[in-house]
């Protein structure tokens, strides 16, 4: 056991391999561990870390043989291990909550300013009799808490079902299965304490608005073009406009993830998926230690997964696709350098190229006799010929393969010929660029971890039961792990997470467009009844229905358009947020995602307008002059 600090409270060691004092780990990978413990109130992680690290350095040198020769140490809070991955995610949803909610709060405001400026005269009257400043507010508070409880009690079994639904949608492994995600005492009470306080909040301003008013003003007034022209509401209309600018960032946020996911899906990867089973084989370690005890169980195995019907053909690898293989250091004969150089390095059996339906470049791929006799030749990547034979001819150049000297089962001077150049397969996520890479017989190590991809005329998934057997008649011993269809995992490893996100944006923005839609029909709707009286007066001295539609809409599109400008702005100036989502040559400044959003909101917002303005310009004009 590690010496106790006095940072924390509890200390485990947890090795990534059980193989004491060895400096590599599974697969030749740099070994780590893991040393768990709880730090104490008021120490920061940097102190932490320090400490940590002016320890181990003392302890290196006390016990060299128990460290490697070079090592480094790092902190991490146990909680960043889990969210690290989508941490970027759930501050771009963060965001369209907070936006979505100024939206609703937005709506909120202008209802409850329309519904002040319509009692008027039933306030007047109130104080007329004897109602007093704080009466006339506490009347407008309860009744904005009325609704507040109501609206937060919908909208508590709508999370509920919500959130069901973005569970189901979640992307498996995203985050750890054991995780319970469900609607919580905290979350809850926070929720309904925002949603009282907005109610409150924009409640109060038209509730001041109106105990503020003159009283004598208001009873003399008769009410007939009391709002006067198009130009009243100024606030009413300021709301709208703050709308319609929020709702415009939310839709090109989702347009960006959605171009983003396109993108993705049109990557090339260097392989087919399509009608490919993989699994894992993780043979036990007492009886499959050496390249010979390797072969004798892979060997029979291949051939009885390609006898089986259906099966096209079938491969030994050690690494699964779309990930790499191990990282090792490299040299060639023949080429000096100062830095080092690094590939990536996998252990495939002759069919792995024709079952993933990888192409060649040059040269040609392995044969059996060269797998059989664990022959020291290597298959290359089109990155590792740009990388470190540019302009040369690759075929022929030796390779030494430094990482597998340091393997369980180590293979001595490890020098490989150049047999063949693939084109490149994604090995680093869809994000990165391609890391140089080899292939080698995986007959010149037992060490390694082992896949089988088998691929097949039917639906991959179809095998299993004979692919279960024929591994059993193998090796009793021997399990499947993680069992599947390779295009599932492809999709589930490169394609999930960035679905989960633009689904996510694409609710929160079509919520948000909504929201603007009713928010602008229902200003309009509610300034085209008040100003019925002036409608009538404006189509006896001539106007034309025409005259009456134009004006209406008019008035409504000046509101979307200045909301328009200042969410194109807002939008401009926040891009970097979700840049981090982005991928693939995809900007934030994408200009076909502005305009089309633009265009989506601003037709949006002429149909809000376009509905109270054909019902004002079917106003009677005798009806009219008569209304109040």
């Amino acid at each position: 056991m590690p010496p106790r600090f006095g940072w924390y409270d509890a200390d485990v060691y947890i090795p990534e391999t059980p193989v004491p004092g060895a400096s590599t780990g599974l697969a030749g990978l740099p070994m780590r561990w893991f040393l768990v413990g709880r730090l104490k109130p008021g120490t920061s992680k940097s102190q932490a870390g320090a400490d940590l690290t002016v320890t181990a350095n003392h302890l290196a040198k006390i016990n060299p043989t128990d460290y490697p020769a070079h090592f480094q140490v790092s902190i991490t809070a146990l909680g960043d291990t889990v969210i690290g991955r989508f941490e970027s995610t759930l501050y771009t949803i963060l965001a369209a909550v907070g936006l979505l909610l100024l939206i609703g709060c937005a709506n909120v405001a202008n209802l409850m300013l329309a519904r002040a400026t319509s009692r008027d005269k039933e306030f007047a009257l109130r104080r007329a009799l004897g109602a007093g400043h704080a009466r006339l507010v506490r009347l407008l508070l309860v009744e904005s808490l009325v609704l507040a409880i109501g609206g937060a009690a919908l909208g508590v079994l709508i999370a509920w079902g919500g959130l069901k639904l973005i569970v189901a949608t979640m992307p498996q492994n995203f985050i750890p299965a054991e995780s319970v995600i469900e609607l919580n005492t905290s979350v809850m009470g926070f929720a309904l304490v925002v949603a009282v306080l907005t109610a409150l909040i924009f409640g109060l301003a038209p509730a001041l608005q109106a105990a503020r008013r003159d009283l004598n003003d208001r009873l003399r007034n008769t009410g007939k073009g009391a709002i006067g022209g198009f130009r009243t509401g100024r606030m009413r209309s300021t709301v709208v406009v703050i709308e319609v600018a929020v709702s415009l960032t939310l839709l090109i946020g989702a347009g960006l993830l959605m171009k983003s996911f396109v993108a993705l899906r049109e990557v090339h990867l260097g392989l087919q998926g399509d009608h490919v089973l993989q699994t894992q084989l993780p043979l036990p370690d007492d009886r499959y230690k050496t390249a010979a005890q390797v072969r004798g169980f892979f060997q029979p195995l291949l051939a009885r997964v390609k006898a089986l019907p259906g099966v096209v053909d079938a491969t030994k690898s050690s690494a699964l696709p779309p990930d790499g293989g191990m990282d090792t250091k490299m040299e060639i004969s023949g080429k000096a350098h100062d830095e080092e150089w690094h590939t990536l390095l996998q252990q495939v059996s002759e069919g792995y190229f024709r079952v993933l339906r990888i192409p060649f470049k040059q040269g040609r791929a392995f044969t059996e006799a060269e797998i059989n006799d664990g022959r020291k030749v290597v298959v290359v990547n089109e990155t590792f010929v740009s990388t470190y034979l540019r302009g040369e001819d690759p075929i022929g150049h030796r390779v030494k393969l430094a990482g597998l000297e340091t393997l369980a089962d180590p293979v001595r001077d490890p020098w490989f010929d150049i047999v063949g150049v693939v084109t490149d397969v994604t090995n680093q996520g869809l994000q990165a660029l391609v890391a140089p890479e080899v292939w080698v017989p995986y007959t010149i190590t037992g060490s390694g971890a082992q896949v089988l991809l088998v691929r097949s005329q039917q639906t991959s998934t179809a095998l299993m039961n004979d692919l279960r057997q024929a591994v059993w008649t193998t090796d009793p011993g021997v399990a499947l792990a993680s069992p599947g269809a390779l295009e599932d995992r492809i999709s589930q490893r490169l394609y999930a997470g960035p679905r989960f996100a633009f689904l996510l944006m694409a609710i929160f923005g079509c919520l948000g467009l909504i929201l603007v839609t009713v928010g602008v029909y229902s200003v309009l709707a509610y300034s085209t009844t008040q100003k019925t009286h002036e409608i009538g007066i404006r189509m006896a001295l001539g106007a034309e229905r025409a005259d009456v539609l134009r004006l209406v809409v008019s008035a409504g599109l000046r509101l979307v358009t200045a909301g328009v400008a200042i969410g194109l702005i807002a939008s401009l100036a926040l891009g970097r947020a979700v840049e981090a989502e982005l991928s693939h040559g995809v900007k934030p400044y994408d200009p076909a995602t502005l305009a089309g959003t633009t265009l989506l909101l601003v037709a949006t917002g002429a149909l809000a307008c376009w509905i109270p303005a054909r019902r004002a310009a079917r106003v009677d004009p005798i009806v009219a002059l008569r209304y109040e």
